[in-house]
């Protein structure tokens, strides 16, 4: 049996598009094996948000070369979209494509084994016009499954390159995504992450009006799984509108991923992003308040240029504030072709390094106090076990509180753990029979 081998760099959207190619394979007679043992076809679906996703992309597709010279190598993504002509110049490479058609890549390596003499063009298009790729997975490996529902940015941020190499909003039709993710539940999968590059922009290019709100009452309506979580959302999409709506609804996990990137006006005005400081911290507050049990996880930047140490302290600040349960902490990266490459002030690395340490330990020290609260607090955390961890059943809360329970309990199955203390970032408990 032909053997496929796949490697993805880069967000949670990535992992679904490469899983969904998977499976195109796996359908198109395929055996899809470890990126790192001899394959006929290697698919490396790359990433361009920082220089260092760029090199490790070029890595991972010299590697795939180096494993076997003769196999049939297609580089993807967004680091082939953004750089074409550099990704085709790597001797060994068979075809390069962008990012919306990722799914002709198992059409292109078909032809290319049957023929080795196909001549195969730069696939990488104009995003200008473009619409939702299909795609899906009917199947999950694991208990939790990301579900594509809206790819494209237009907010154009000064230090981001993944609008340009995502092209425009465009989103998947509701009646595919709730096909798409009823058919995960009745396989095995109990949490559903709606994920996207801008998932709070769904619906934004539909002719109806229908939106991310609308989506999931009518997932919830349907009882189309047991949970849904939702990816990163920009802080001003978590509306008063949309939080009222949404709170209510028995299938949405109590946890939001806000993509904040900086606490300090200054630098989010330079930025170009939407929303201020007090917006963000209003916003969440108002979940707090409708939502009692909601945890919040963020993306925070350091080394933003013309960051002040007052502007870094503003977000030191926000982690406290906004009482985060966790967060995504990087160093800005500078992207050519960007505005904010060319802006004056261009903070050094040793400054960005320190920055990012700083706050990763502030974020720890915010995170103890929020666990801490917790296990005071004394309730059963809802936990769908992921795997075994020793002795230990190792898992998420609703909230997104990493559980390590003691007890009787299986994997893929809700069960309810009473918090005994917390360490290391996480609550341990024991396993009871239920919530009473």
């Amino acid at each position: 049996m032909r053997k496929v081998g796949i490697y993805t760099l880069g967000c949670k959207v990535s992992l679904y598009e490469s899983e969904a190619i998977a499976e195109a394979f796996s359908r198109a007679g395929f055996e899809v094996a470890p990126f790192d043992s001899v394959c006929d076809v290697y698919v490396i679906n790359t990433c361009t948000v920082t220089a260092e996703s760029d090199a490790k992309s070029r890595k991972y597709i010299r590697r795939a070369i180096r494993k076997n010279p003769l196999a049939v190598v297609i580089a993807i993504g967004c680091y082939t979209q953004r750089a074409p002509e550099e990704a085709m110049k790597i001797e060994g490479v068979s075809a390069v494509l962008g990012t919306a058609d990722k799914m002709k890549c198992v059409e292109i390596a078909e032809k290319l084994l049957s023929n080795s003499e196909f001549q195969i063009p730069n696939f990488v298009t104009s995003l200008d016009g473009a619409t939702f790729e299909p795609m899906c997975i009917e199947r999950a490996p694991r208990t939790r499954a990301y579900v594509k529902i809206e790819d494209g940015c237009e907010c154009k941020c000064t230090y981001c390159a993944i609008s340009g190499a995502r092209g425009p909003v465009r989103s998947k039709r509701p009646e595919d995504v709730i096909r798409e993710v009823e058919g995960l539940y009745k396989n095995g999968t109990r949490e559903i992450v709606l994920t996207g590059i801008e998932t709070g922009s769904y619906g934004a290019d539909f002719d109806e009006k229908y939106d991310l709100a609308d989506l999931l009452c009518e997932l919830d309506e349907r009882h189309s799984c047991e949970r849904v979580r939702l990816g990163s959302m920009a802080p001003e999409l978590l509306s008063e509108r949309f939080i009222t709506r949404v709170a209510p609804l028995k299938i949405l996990t109590p946890h939001f991923h806000v993509s904040m990137q900086s606490g300090a006006d200054s630098v989010l005005h330079r930025m170009k992003r939407r929303y201020s400081r007090k917006m963000a911290l209003d916003n969440i507050k108002r979940i707090k308040e409708l939502m009692p049990r909601v945890m919040l996880t963020a993306d925070l930047m350091v080394g933003f240029p013309g960051e002040s140490e007052e502007d870094f302290l503003d977000t030191m600040r926000f982690v406290s504030e906004a009482e985060l349960l966790d967060a995504h902490v990087f160093a800005y990266s500078r992207r050519d072709g960007t505005p904010a490459a060319d802006y004056p002030d261009q903070i050094s690395e040793q400054i960005k390094h320190e920055r990012s340490a700083r706050l990763i330990n502030e974020c720890a020290r915010v995170r103890d106090e929020v666990l801490s609260r917790v296990v005071l607090q004394n309730e059963p955390l809802g936990v769908i076990f992921e795997s075994k961890k020793g002795a230990y059943l190792y898992g998420h809360s609703d909230s997104y509180i990493e559980v390590y329970a003691e007890g009787d309990g299986k994997c893929g199955e809700l069960s309810f753990v009473q918090p005994k203390r917390q360490e290391n970032g996480a609550i341990y408990g024991k396993i009871i029979k239920n919530n009473n």
